[in-house]
């Protein structure tokens, strides 16, 4: 018999599993699909910061998490025997003329708000690290806290390393356990939550992405424009990705893939000829908030919530499986302002 049974084999709901069975926990995961059968298991892979200005507890909070990631992905990497893909080699972004002042400002403002842990840097565009890209202005910002994550390679890695620390994972649709039992089921779990409260809760976001062939497995990631290139370890760079309020099929790509390529290639030239190799579609689970949705389910004794981790699931989940643990394992409410349900 579990301690806490986990339903959802995601980012949030396996780092859960994890965390617990550290500490002890006996774990049971259930899975009605299969690893990152969600959001979880694209390909993109960006751990990104939010800009070091108008400083405040949540990007105090997710600062706390990028930093803390290496060390947990360093963990699960030795449990599981798994390479997950993590690595902070940072991110370049094109800047605009416009943009340059604020972006010197927010310099200045890292080097107090990072704490010396990282920086972020107005450099010319030529001497930026990676893949030559094309900045309007000739300059760029380097920041060196951004990380990137090999999603479907960072699942496995979780669940095996769940499994060796003694945890189970189960797939289809088993019957929920008697006992504490934590929903991390992606944006159905959201839609499931919003008609059991008679409100709304969050919907889903669908995403599209690609995956091209091209290797340069140490260069930073690019983002330009809302636009993600993450390189991956394996010789791999995905581009992603759209962000679809509406739609009729979830996991369906289409041309605005095309699209993606496109804007990829006209800011980095040297990905011309990289060959498409792989194309992605799914849902990320938005919270009415936008923030993570984590806490006790209303009116459900030994019953929890542990959803929304929208675009930013890997880089939170690490450090938001500690608090949930916190509050299943040891009834201790660490759960950040906004992130609970009287923000939704």
């Amino acid at each position: 018999m579990a301690d806490i049974t986990i339903m959802g084999a995601g980012a949030f709901g396996l780092s859960l599993a994890l965390v617990c069975a550290e500490r002890g926990a006996r774990v049971h995961v259930i899975e009605k699909r299969h690893i990152g059968a969600g959001s979880s298991g694209g390909l993109v892979g960006a751990l990104a910061p939010h800009v070091p200005e108008n400083w405040n507890p949540k990007k105090a909070f997710q600062f706390d998490a990028l930093r803390m990631a290496e060390g947990f992905w360093a963990r699960v990497a030795t449990l599981s025997d798994i390479d997950p893909g993590y690595a902070r080699l940072g991110r370049v972004q094109p800047v605009t003329e416009a943009a340059l002042d604020l972006a010197q400002a927010r310099a200045s403002n890292a080097e107090e708000l990072w704490q010396g842990f990282a920086n972020w840097r107005v450099i010319p565009a030529q001497d930026a690290p990676g893949l030559p890209l094309i900045s309007p202005s000739g300059w760029v910002i380097h920041d060196t806290l951004s990380a990137r994550i090999q999603p479907r390679r960072a699942g496995q890695a979780l669940a095996a390393a769940v499994q060796t620390l003694g945890g189970r994972i189960s797939f289809g649709d088993a019957p929920v356990a008697d006992g504490l039992t934590v929903w991390a089921t992606g944006y159905e779990g959201l839609q499931d939550l919003s008609v059991a409260l008679g409100r709304p809760i969050g919907s889903g976001v669908k995403g599209q992405s690609i995956l091209l062939q091209h290797a340069c497995e140490n260069a930073p990631q690019i983002f330009a424009d809302g636009l993600h290139i993450v390189p991956h370890a394996d010789g791999t760079v995905a581009i992603g990705s759209t962000s679809e309020r509406e739609f009729t099929d979830a996991s369906s790509v289409d041309g605005q893939c095309d699209e993606l390529l496109a804007r990829a290639r006209a800011v980095c030239p040297a990905l011309q000829d990289a060959p498409v190799i792989d194309a992605w579609a799914g849902v990320r689970p938005r919270a009415k908030s936008r923030a993570p949705l984590l806490g006790p389910w209303p009116g459900r004794e030994g019953h929890f919530v542990f959803n929304g981790g929208f675009k930013i699931g890997f880089a939170m989940a690490p450090i938001l499986a500690g608090c949930m643990a916190d509050l299943v394992l040891e009834g201790r409410d660490t759960i950040p302002d906004g992130f609970g349900f009287g923000a939704v």
